[in-house]
């Protein structure tokens, strides 16, 4: 393991007084929220979204939403009132505005034929379809990991997307976009320009962000277990994040 990517046991827990003046980004699953075995089975509490409410009130606007989800997911789930950044980069949408998105793709479409193809009678798999992508779940039945990765790379390889890993599941969508440049394209817009980048987040998918954050002045937070990363602090758990948020507004008040 280089210098670079130090392991989170080396990393510290970060300073509440980074909030202050941050622009926060924020993953979703395994961040906010725990993961579950299934992305219909995760629910926001009312707690989750006035804890965000006051942060944004505290950072004058300052906090968004950057997910795989979609941005109509999200805002199903109750993150209607803030900024969003959904599908890794793709969508964008202000609160109560329309969403700014690509097309759904025919290739996608393509994809999803074949991924319900390969699930078929193969209890647990789950094919998940989102606005302008597909995901695979492979959570509950981890046997069929290797195969579904497999099916994912011939597909994007043929179809021309681009294979998005994550916990326990590949996603097909169209390439030009992560979290990285979902930080950079919010920073270059209000409310977010100003402040200094934190994004916290706990998925390989989030090291373009903590990467984007890093090089535009600021610092990732790594949430979970240890592994590689470019964060330069980390949090044990989702409960350990919502605790952190809610020291920083104690301390701004």
């Amino acid at each position: 393991m280089s210098e670079s990517t130090p392991s989170p046991t080396d990393l510290p827990v970060p300073p509440v007084a980074l909030l202050a003046g941050a622009a926060l980004f924020l993953d979703f699953d395994g961040t906010l929220a725990p993961i579950a075995d299934t992305p219909d089975g995760v629910v926001v509490d009312g707690d989750l979204i006035a804890l965000l409410a006051q942060l944004r009130d505290m950072l004058d606007g300052r906090v968004a939403i950057v997910s795989g989800r979609s941005i109509e997911t999200l805002r199903d789930l109750g993150f209607g009132d803030f900024l969003l950044a959904g599908t890794h980069g793709l969508e964008f949408a202000e609160p109560g505005a329309q969403v700014e998105a690509p097309p759904r793709q025919a290739a996608v479409d393509e994809a999803e034929t074949a991924f319900n193809a390969f699930a078929h009678e193969k209890p647990g798999l789950l094919v998940e379809r989102k606005s302008i992508s597909v995901g695979l779940h492979f959570r509950r039945a981890p046997q069929w990991g290797e195969d579904a990765g497999e099916l994912a790379r011939s597909l994007a390889k043929r179809l021309g997307l681009h294979v998005q890993p994550g916990k326990m599941l590949y996603e097909l969508r169209p390439g030009g976009a992560d979290k990285g440049s979902a930080v950079h394209a919010l920073m270059a817009r209000d409310p977010m320009a100003g402040g200094t980048p934190l994004f916290i987040g706990d998925d390989v998918t989030d090291e373009e962000g903590f990467a984007a954050a890093i090089e535009l002045g600021g610092a990732g937070i790594l949430v979970g277990p240890p592994r590689s990363t470019l964060a330069s602090f980390s949090l044990e758990q989702v409960a350990a994040v919502r605790h952190y948020l809610a020291q920083g507004i104690a301390a701004s008040g």
